[in-house]
């Protein structure tokens, strides 16, 4: 009995043994014949997406990333010591040139101002009596009735009165303008910041205190750095006081706002190898905002009638580019040169307008493969654009 056991577990190995080993063979075959299915893909019809070469103009930028900067930043501080009496802004509130945003008590000013113009009139009135006295002494020293000492004495006279005078005046004018720098007004046009002062507030003349923060925002400038490799493209355009049109987008590569290249920086920063610029923006819509991150792009050129492409046409291999242009039903690999880039858009040479490229498959393609054309893909080469 127990050699017959032994002899049923051996065959019963040798059947699991047998399965397992047929199963593996059936899996390779199975893998070895999608292989050749997939071979024989390589070597028949490949269904292919298309784009159409077209004649065009496209724009030569150069980008770079800039901070949206205000043409003009106010901080008001106070010119004389008092009390904060009114503040008649709102934060955030858009102002003009000239508005009035807070007031300091001036009363104790225009008390000294009251005082001045007191002590100038009293002393206007000293100076036309001094004038006077010489007309008479004039008249007396002709019909020599006085010596002319007398008449010279009463000269100097009327002059140290007419300096006092002046004096007086200049005493007035400073008290005047003391009380109107008791009267805070927008000295620009632009948006008003936080409310850093309330009334009751005691601020010192020339204390360095912050009473309201103005930022002009219609128009606003953007100052970015350009590489200096880059200035070749840029110099000669500001040469022929050419109006180079710049963009500002987001971070999303949305456009926010389009405006002109003001000027360059008069020197390149060594540190970066970079040149600063500003370029100026209407802002209408205050779609940018003081301090704001941006990302420019400066057009510096435009080339016409250049033969556009998508880059979803373009291949490359090592350094070298390529195209699979199709003609006779048929993928026949082309070399080109790429120039500018923009966006989806390649401007290329080594082909010519109306020329028919590949936009897919690429894994499947080789020199005289043969393609098929779906429907999607003549709306794709009727509009113009590759099939995505």
């Amino acid at each position: 009995m127990r050699a017959v056991v032994w002899i049923v577990l051996l065959l019963l190995f040798a059947a699991g043994f047998f399965i397992v080993l047929r199963s593996h063979q059936v899996s390779q075959n199975a893998q070895g014949g999608g292989g050749g299915g997939r071979r024989g893909g390589m070597g028949g019809v490949v269904p292919v997406t298309t784009a159409t070469a077209q004649k065009g103009n496209i724009g030569v930028y150069v980008d770079a990333i800039g901070t949206v900067t205000p043409v003009y930043t106010s901080s008001i501080t106070s010119q004389v010591s008092g009390i904060v009496t009114e503040v008649h802004y709102t934060e955030g509130q858009l102002v003009k040139k000239g508005d009035p945003l807070i007031e300091i008590d001036p009363r104790s000013y225009a008390a000294t101002l009251q005082q001045a113009q007191g002590i100038l009139e009293r002393d206007q009135g000293i100076l036309a009596q001094a004038q006077m006295d010489l007309v008479r002494y004039q008249a007396a020293w002709a019909r020599n009735a006085i010596p002319k000492q007398t008449m010279d004495d009463q000269e100097k006279l009327v002059a140290q009165v007419q300096g006092t005078v002046h004096n007086d005046q200049g005493v007035v004018q400073y008290d005047q303008i003391q009380v109107q720098y008791c009267h805070i007004l927008s000295p620009i046009t632009g948006r008003v910041g936080l409310r850093l002062v309330d009334p009751g507030n005691v601020v010192q003349a020339n204390g360095g205190t912050v009473m309201a923060v103005v930022t002009q925002i219609q128009p606003i400038t953007a100052v970015f750095s350009i590489p200096e490799v880059d200035m070749v493209k840029v110099l000669p355009q500001l040469k022929k006081r050419a109006r180079l049109e710049v963009d500002a987008l987001d971070r999303d590569q949305k456009q926010l706002a389009k405006g002109t290249l003001l000027t360059l920086d008069n020197q390149i920063d060594t540190t970066t190898g970079t040149v600063k610029g500003r370029a100026q923006f209407a802002n209408a819509d205050s779609s940018l905002f003081p301090n704001q991150f941006v990302n420019i792009r400066l057009l510096v050129n435009t080339l016409v009638a250049a033969t556009l492409i998508p880059t979803a046409a373009v291949q490359h291999n090592g350094t070298a580019a390529f195209v699979y242009v199709i003609a006779d039903n048929k993928a026949h690999l082309t070399p080109i040169t790429v120039g500018v880039t923009n966006a989806q858009t390649a401007q290329v040479q080594g082909i010519q307008p109306g020329d028919v490229l590949a936009t897919s498959s690429f894994d499947k393609l080789q020199d005289n493969t043969p393609v098929n054309l779906s429907n999607r893909q003549n709306r794709a080469n009727t509009s113009g654009s590759s099939a995505p």
